[in-house]
């Protein structure tokens, strides 16, 4: 079976690698534009080591684009990791298609950051999706689906690395693997039991201390490692990523202790400990930002 693989970045390599060490037939290897002062994308750089061609159109909507994919002469396309809108002209080009890897349990949490809000609205489940894409956001047939659960503790880097990611890369195997049988399901989804939410960016990393503990300890577990979740200390903003439940009082925002470890904050209900932020020296030890920075038992965060 002639393939394409479109993707980029960590998870688009390790597809790759798969379809490598199986043997298969890669025809094309697609990905993002290079950028100025940034390293090569790991994708094209396993493509490159093993003399892959590779394409990196700078946009798939465009009657060039559509010529290149037509000149694959592929039976599917792959995609591992893509960010740019690809319509459905090109998707549809290969034989049997083209199937996606999305980091949620379509047709919930469509959208960029599908990790994030399971976490921050404090969910205990979420998974994966791999779909046939089609022009709308997230919205194609389903062809298979994988479950994990959230720990209580876990953070976007635990959800990711430690699940959705080894996961995914096996179920875009396994998906193939069904397409080649001619066995590979396209279910329609219901959107109107589904949700889609935009970015988890800066904005809705912003803490409001307002909120309960475990509300503001789902944010930065939502947060972490990107975008961090944040607050000010009188000028300069701190980021906060490892942190705990605690159950100290005080006026929400305001340090209420501190020790060896980091320090506690007080929220709408219960406390925060934190151990790890950033500022201006980077990432460090919450007591080092203590030390460097005079934070004192009374200070008040975020106002």
């Amino acid at each position: 079976m002639r393939i394409v693989v479109h993707g980029q970045q960590a998870f688009g390599k390790a597809v790759l690698e798969k379809l490598i060490e199986r043997g298969e037939d890669v025809v094309a290897v697609c990905t993002a534009p290079d950028k100025e002062g940034r390293p090569i994308d790991p994708l094209k750089e396993l493509a490159l080591e093993h003399n892959l061609p590779v394409y990196q159109p700078a946009s798939w909507k465009t009657p060039d684009a559509v010529d290149l994919m037509r000149s694959f002469d592929a039976d599917v396309c792959m995609m591992a990791y893509v960010l740019l809108f690809v319509p459905t002209e090109v998707l549809d080009m290969p034989k049997y298609g083209s199937f996606q890897y999305h980091p949620s349990l379509l047709p919930m949490h469509r959208g960029p950051s599908s990790i994030n809000w399971p976490i921050a609205t404090g969910a205990t489940k979420t998974g994966l999706t791999i779909f046939w894409p089609d022009d709308g956001l997230d919205e194609g047939p389903i062809l298979m689906q994988k479950h994990c659960d959230i720990g209580a503790d876990e953070t976007l880097g635990d959800v990711y690395f430690k699940k959705l990611f080894p996961m995914g890369v096996d179920a875009m195997i396994e998906s193939l693997d069904l397409v080649k049988a001619g066995n590979a399901p396209k279910v329609v989804q219901n959107l109107q039991q589904g949700s889609y939410e935009s970015w988890f960016g800066k904005k809705e990393a912003k803490l409001d201390w307002t909120q309960s503990a475990q509300q503001i300890y789902n944010t930065i577990r939502a947060a972490n490692p990107q975008p961090g979740a944040w607050t000010t200390h009188g000028s300069n903003e701190l980021k906060m990523f490892d942190s705990s439940l605690s159950d100290g009082s005080g006026k929400p925002g305001e340090i209420i202790s501190i020790d060896d470890a980091g320090f506690e904050i007080a929220t709408g209900a219960g406390s925060i400990t934190v151990t790890r932020v950033r500022a201006d020296a980077g990432k460090i030890p919450a007591s080092d930002y203590v030390a460097q920075s005079g934070l004192k038992v009374g200070d008040s965060l975020g106002s």
